[in-house]
């Protein structure tokens, strides 16, 4: 995998690159009930897999600046297409070239320790995000104002209902304007006031110069937001190109 600082390639238009990336997973064919027998019989090597590709040969360029959306059914690829993209995981074979930092709201929260008060939640999740101490107090401030936890920030996080802990995820993660900023199915949480919170900072990430990757099931939504959009289908790319005629084709099946 390749990284490269945003200033060395300021005047190029693409910012990811996949060249035939594929990624397989491998599944024990039986559940195992503890880590203590997993480990036994895996030293006598009595474990069997199952292996299956969840992608295959994927080819994509996604341009700085763009909304790209991908659309698909459950268990496409659509998410693992995202992993790669946010190096959280590597292609089994391929090559992924990513430019910028990236902000992935893979999973609202995702880090949060729930015996943890929500403020050491902030630091803790920030720091999972690659960011210091120094750079979360500075806008400690502003993911409370947007999460509208004042009241609550002092508390543990398993006292918070699912709406306030989607929030506070949500204003973390979005705390700093990323260069890449992955969105897979979030914006389908939490009320109606928070849903157009969350359209109206990914709007004003899209405005600031954001690349931004949206996985939804939401035909309207993709769009409405997206230039251009991609059809997964059982782990391969089946058709790029503007949203309308994609989800054209992807209703078609």
């Amino acid at each position: 995998m390749v990284t490269e600082s945003p200033a060395a390639i300021a005047t190029q238009e693409e910012i990811i690159r996949l060249e035939k990336v594929s990624v397989q997973y491998r599944v024990p064919e039986e559940r195992i009930g503890t880590f203590k027998e997993y480990a036994i019989r895996l030293l006598q090597r009595k474990i069997r897999y199952n292996s299956f590709w969840a992608l295959h040969d994927v080819d994509l360029s996604i341009r700085r600046g763009e909304v790209f959306g991908l659309i698909g059914k459950n268990g496409a690829g659509k998410s693992t297409l995202l992993k790669v993209i946010s190096r959280v995981l590597r292609p089994t074979r391929g090559r992924s070239v990513i430019y910028g930092k990236v902000a992935p709201l893979l999973e609202l929260g995702a880090g949060f320790h729930p015996e943890l008060s929500g403020k050491e939640n902030v630091f803790l999740n920030g720091a999972l995000l690659g960011y210091s101490r120094k750079e979360m107090q500075a806008c400690f401030d502003q993911i409370v104002d947007f999460a509208e936890l004042w009241s609550f920030i002092d508390a543990p996080i398993r006292t918070y209902s699912s709406g306030m802990y989607a929030r506070l995820g949500f204003a973390v993660a979005t705390a700093h304007v990323p260069d890449i900023l992955l969105v897979d199915e979030i914006l389908s949480v939490g009320d109606e006031e928070f849903q157009k919170k969350c359209d109206a900072r990914i709007t004003e990430f899209q405005q600031k110069g954001s690349t931004i990757v949206l996985v939804s099931h939401m035909m309207s939504e993709v769009e409405k937001m997206c230039q251009r959009a991609a059809w997964v289908n059982k782990g391969v790319i089946e058709l790029v190109g503007d949203p309308t005629s994609v989800i054209e084709a992807y209703r078609g099946l």
